[in-house]
């Protein structure tokens, strides 16, 4: 989860989670436009994994280049309850007021969360100073 807009280390700090995930077998999910969701999509795909985009729209043409399969949903801003529930765990990476609700919602529907540079809601999340630890955070949150 993450901002439509991302530059340098945000960007490449994304990009090292989405990596990090598709080593380790995870599927990237993202809401599959720019930013964080363009840059962990990119870095699990070069690292030869799946990054799946839930696109706001029904415009598949807005979808970033990254994304291995993309789902149009036409529910705008709802499709961030999608994109979290169609994931076992958050991993929250900079982001704004959309990251923060998924972090919400998350929470409520019990996926656990990992904020890298985000939200830190106390005990609520698991806080991480790096790609590597958030996404081991992620993982073993898991239990694998």
């Amino acid at each position: 989860m993450g901002s439509g807009t991302a530059a340098g280390d945000l960007y490449e700090q994304a990009r090292e989670v989405g990596r990090l995930v598709a080593e380790r077998g995870g599927i990237v999910v993202c809401g599959g436009l720019g930013g964080v969701m363009e840059a962990a999509a990119r870095g699990a795909t070069e690292a030869g994994g799946t990054a799946i985009g839930i696109l706001p729209d029904e415009d598949r043409g807005r979808a970033n280049a990254y994304l291995s399969f993309s789902v149009a949903t036409g529910t705008g801003q709802a499709r961030n309850l999608a994109v979290v529930c169609s994931g076992d765990v958050v991993v929250a990476v900079g982001g704004e007021y959309g990251t923060l609700s998924e972090m919400g919602l998350a929470l409520k529907v019990g996926r656990p969360v990992v904020s890298l540079g985000s939200w830190d809601l106390g005990e609520h999340v698991a806080v991480a100073p790096s790609p590597e630890e958030a996404v081991g955070a992620a993982f073993g949150l898991l239990g694998v």
